[in-house]
């Protein structure tokens, strides 16, 4: 065999409790793979999400079900149409621009002919809490000049006010994760300090879109609506102007890259987002941040522990990932 497949489980313990409007975790469940070949070795890790029916034991089944094609060199392009969008392909594939990157002594960003990464300034994520806690989580994220909440069906309008009046001096994401009534969604324009409200991120699920955001005067921006480039022209149509581009749900960098592309080709603001995990996870969507108009790769600070060697953040940015950690 030309190569040898490895992966196990890790669990990244959480900086407290992190909520969302569908769940509350205390940690985050990763699988790590690697791809030697000779004396080279390609990393990676994905983040198993329970929203699109994955599982850690599930990400393992379908890279086992591949393991003789991946062992026996199958090419990025050919993994592509081997395995289905979602975390497992996001694994191997980042692996394989990993093993690429050192065997070809060539950054993944040479080798993808993009510009040079640059360090930027990435969304702070604040935990679904009550006003008073999430107004007192965004004084003490000071250094972040752009926030993102997790906010749900209760309260959420409340939660938002309390941000706004807190951090008038920051940029907001307000992420609903598919649970925001219509009313909250109409009302958010109205609040006060509206204008520092940059996205609104999928106030509804995924499939009852039905044209909602065309005219609202906040730009709509499709999380869970979009895993890849074939869904685009539909949110466009729906009346999405952004787009939240994560590995795990396009299934890797080649098809996130695809995204991108063609995100911008179609005129959307693009988000570089990710599932909350470790360093080794954000690293490979750095890769593509010449294309984001907004950077939310936090999830290592949202961990009591991360990968080594990790990703350094200094000032509310994020710096590209050294090769000693990846690509």
């Amino acid at each position: 065999m030309l190569r040898d497949l490895a992966f196990k489980i890790v669990d990244w313990p959480a900086k407290g409790e992190f909520r969302i409007s569908r769940s509350t975790l205390t940690s985050f469940t990763v699988v790590q793979v690697s791809i030697s070949h000779d004396r080279f070795t390609g990393i990676a890790e994905c983040r198993p999400y329970a929203r699109y029916g994955e599982s850690a034991d599930s990400v393992i089944a379908q890279i086992e079900t591949i393991r003789p094609e991946i062992e026996s060199g199958l090419s990025i392009q050919n993994l592509q149409s081997h395995m289905a969008p979602g975390a497992a392909r996001n694994a191997i594939d980042c692996a394989l621009w990993d093993l690429k990157a050192k065997m070809d002594k060539a950054p993944v960003w040479q080798l993808l002919q993009l510009p040079k990464p640059h360090a930027r300034k990435t969304a702070y994520t604040l935990s679904l809490d009550t006003p008073k806690r999430m107004a007192e989580a965004a004084r003490d994220a000071k250094i972040y000049s752009l926030l993102k909440l997790k906010i749900g069906d209760k309260n959420g309008l409340s939660c938002c006010q309390a941000v706004l009046n807190a951090r008038p001096d920051a940029a907001l994401i307000i992420d609903a994760n598919e649970a925001m009534s219509a009313s909250d969604l109409s009302a958010l324009a109205d609040l006060n300090g509206a204008k520092n409200i940059a996205l609104v991120e999928q106030p509804y699920p995924a499939g009852n879109d039905h044209k909602f955001t065309i005219g609202h005067p906040l730009a709509i921006c499709a999380d869970e609506s979009l895993h890849t480039s074939n869904d685009l022209l539909a949110l466009k149509q729906a009346g999405y102007r952004a787009v939240n581009v994560k590995l795990d749900k396009t299934g890797g960098l080649t098809e996130a890259l695809k995204v991108m592309k063609k995100a911008k080709e179609l005129d959307f603001q693009i988000m570089a987002g990710c599932m909350v995990g470790s360093s080794l996870a954000m690293a490979p969507m750095m890769m593509l941040e010449s294309f984001a108009d907004y950077i939310d790769l936090d999830g290592p600070l949202l961990l009591s522990k991360d990968h080594s060697p990790s990703l350094k953040y200094k000032g509310g940015q994020i710096c590209p990932p050294e090769s000693n950690l990846w690509g």
